[in-house]
């Protein structure tokens, strides 16, 4: 048993430090061990990629992509751009605070850090440089606020989680809101204190008029998180119908009512999700294999029983998740590693008698942290190659805004109410 995820741990690390693609670096894991245990037939392995990804639910994933990268196409983050800007710009460092705002309204769209991080760091991160932001500070921030994606629902993550705990992906997403807006404040608040400090320009205080007149022109923007969540709410459709009616509220909107979406970007809104979808799946599929062979030799229940007799208190065994999940966090995406961790780390929190919607925001959260943690922190990376900054530089920018995060983190760990408030008054169960 304990020779067996010796195996997996060397072969998968191995192949990491060869610079191995991460899918493929848990099929040849998968391979490895099957040869090493010796018993199981090789025929297991197309048996279980297939298995990881066949699920209906695991649908909604390339529509919430494909419906945010139309929105990006179509308009969208332009005009809620020009909002955010009027409605914070007056404040000191107001670009940087209207990129946290940017970043909290467009995780109501798309689900992923990465992609906002990209849409969002193209127009904000050279405005910033413009008028006299660090670069460093520039793509660190927008890195650091983005990773809110995950969060605020429709989340990527949260369908994920729902599919491998059986969750209610509805519930999972209610119970994102309060962490997300908790998170967004936060950052939204150690932003400014720098730009205080640092002196960074406030811009010209926007009238009311003009207030108005960029949120009548962001409306069909903001109304995209309202449309998704109440469409969820009041059962009118299912998650994976939620996807799919996002994809057409971003063609209407931006190819009709904007009128900035091409039947060219439709296409290579196409051929990126497709790209996209295809690298998860193909991930997820390869987790599935190196899950099933810790489950084949009894290793979660392994673990599970030594956890529960080394660690006494349902505190220090959240302590130790957190520690756990933001080391794997570092090196490995949210969906190989939910699929690997799941399975030990559900039913030990069960037993401790945590509630597993509180427990998935703590494995949320502490995963997309990982998104800007060195060595890989690939949104961090993004801003980086955005800015033109060195990489040194942005992952120093951004240590304080880490910790604050931590913080973040530390109290929805400790404070469950946060995570299940809202289900609760909605009456989700």
């Amino acid at each position: 048993m304990t020779g067996l995820a010796l195996v997996i741990g060397i072969a998968l690390v191995v192949c990491l430090l060869l610079a191995v693609p991460v899918a493929f670096s848990l099929i040849i894991t998968g391979v490895v061990a099957m040869l090493w245990v010796g018993d199981i037939p090789l025929m297991a392995l197309p048996q279980q990629l297939i298995a990881g990804i066949d699920s209906l639910l695991l649908l909604a994933i390339p529509f919430f992509l494909l419906a945010g990268d139309l929105m990006n196409s179509g308009g969208i983050t332009t005009r809620l751009l020009d909002f955010t800007n009027a409605l914070v710009g007056r404040f000191r460092g107001g670009l940087a605070l209207s990129n946290v705002v940017s970043a909290t309204v467009m995780s109501g769209i798309s689900g992923s850090a990465v992609a906002d991080t990209s849409a969002l760091g193209r127009v904000l991160i050279p405005a910033m440089v413009k008028e006299g932001y660090s670069r460093g500070f520039a793509a660190a921030l927008t890195g650091v606020a983005n990773i809110v994606g995950p969060i605020i629902p429709p989340s990527i993550t949260f369908v994920l989680i729902g599919v491998l705990t059986n969750l209610s992906i509805t519930k999972l997403f209610m119970a994102g809101i309060l962490p997300g807006i908790l998170y967004s404040v936060a950052i939204g608040i150690a932003a400014y204190v720098i730009c205080r400090r640092r002196g960074y320009p406030a811009r010209p205080g926007a009238s009311l008029t003009e207030v108005w007149h960029t949120f009548k022109r962001s409306i069909w923007s903001l109304m995209m998180p309202v449309f998704i969540l109440a469409g969820i709410r009041t059962g009118i459709f299912n998650v994976t119908e939620c996807s799919v009616m996002a994809v057409l509220y971003a063609l209407v909107v931006g190819g009709l009512v904007y009128r900035e979406l091409t039947f060219r970007d439709v296409v290579n809104a196409l051929v990126r999700t497709g790209r996209a979808t295809a690298v998860l799946m193909i991930v997820l599929g390869g987790a599935q294999v190196v899950a099933w062979l810790l489950a084949y030799q009894n290793i979660p229940q392994a673990v599970a029983d030594w956890m529960l007799t080394a660690v006494q208190h349902p505190w220090i065994f959240l302590l130790v998740v957190n520690i756990l999940l933001l080391l794997v966090g570092t090196f490995m995406e949210n969906g190989p590693a939910l699929v690997v961790l799941a399975p030990v780390l559900y039913p030990i929190a069960a037993k401790f008698g945590i509630d597993p919607y509180h427990f998935s925001m703590i494995v949320a959260l502490n995963l997309v942290l990982g998104l800007i943690t060195p060595p890989v922190a690939i949104s961090l990376s993004i801003g980086a190659v955005i800015a033109n900054a060195p990489s040194r530089e942005v992952t120093r920018e951004a240590m304080p805004l880490f910790g604050v995060a931590v913080l973040v983190l530390m109290l929805v760990t400790y404070v469950p109410q946060l995570s299940l408030f809202i289900p609760q008054v909605m009456g989700i169960k």
